[in-house]
């Protein structure tokens, strides 16, 4: 069941518009939710319609580049995306919350929570570690390969989209989160919003940041969900092993681990499972 009240605005901080939607529930501890290298706030449909926004008030935002935000040439670095973050929150006069990061938004959750402890109470990432499976670039190629291109119409992107190697099911939320990845162009065919070249930005900067020390330092209570299920290359792209020597490496912090693979977790029943987990851990 999806919130009474949603709304959608994009406002002006940190330099650059930022677009965020926001699931109103007053009174509720909110949640931000931070979602992958090139997804957008849509990605978190799922987890909505499974509950998410019953017991809590939850702000999604377009990352830099994606969705409907700003998309600078440059300027993709995780401290640039973090101050987007906090001015967001600034903006909202929200002193403190708990993070939700999927993938690369649980490297920037980390980050933040590094940086800017005092605004966040607990952390919740969604097959996100700072050692991924060693292979992880060949696996989001098919991801990474649907950008930068022109489809004939919306029909025909879906399509493209059902053969991923990751896609074993289709409803009505991944198709939200698709749709709102795609715009239309004049006449009549559609392209990803995402650009590959910032993208590539996005990723070579992770690849320099020292993502393990912000996880090792991390203070919070956190929570890390990991996906079982194959996701390219016949292999979940967070191994189990490596999901929990990431909670070993924190003081505080334990691992469960849901059925589906790293994008199908946050949908369709799997949606249920993760929702019953961070209610657990939040409170």
């Amino acid at each position: 069941m999806k919130t009474k009240e949603v709304t959608s605005e994009i406002v002006h901080v940190n330099g650059i518009n930022i677009h965020y939607v926001k699931y109103h529930n007053p009174g509720k501890p909110t949640l931000v939710l931070l979602h992958g290298l090139t997804a957008n706030c849509r990605a978190f449909e799922g987890l909505v319609s499974h509950g998410l926004g019953e017991q809590y008030e939850l702000v999604a935002l377009d990352l830099r580049g994606r969705g409907l935000s700003s998309h600078p040439v440059f300027g993709y670095t995780i401290k640039a995306h973090a101050r987007d973050v906090i001015e967001l929150l600034n903006y909202l006069k929200l002193e403190q919350v708990v993070l939700v990061g999927h993938s690369y938004g649980g490297f920037l959750a980390s980050y933040l929570c590094y940086y800017y402890a005092h605004h966040v109470s607990k952390v919740v990432f969604l097959d996100s570690a700072p050692e991924m499976h060693p292979r992880t670039s060949e696996m989001l190629q098919t991801a990474l390969g649907r950008l930068d291109k022109v489809y004939p119409n919306k029909e025909a992107y879906f399509e493209m989209i059902n053969k991923a190697p990751y896609i074993n099911f289709w409803d009505e939320d991944m198709e939200a989160y698709f749709e709102a990845d795609i715009k239309t162009l004049p006449d009549g065919s559609v392209k990803p919003r995402t650009d590959l070249a910032q993208i590539l930005q996005v990723a070579l900067d992770v690849g320099i940041s020292p993502i393990l020390k912000y996880f090792k330092a991390l203070k919070q209570p956190a929570l890390l969900i990991c996906a079982t299920d194959n996701y390219n290359l016949g292999e979940p792209i967070l191994p189990g092993y490596l999901a929990e020597k990431a909670v070993g490496n924190m003081r505080n912090a334990r691992v469960e681990y849901v059925d589906g693979n790293h994008h199908t977790m946050v949908y369709g029943h799997h949606a249920d499972e993760v929702v019953e987990m961070i209610e657990r851990f939040v409170g």
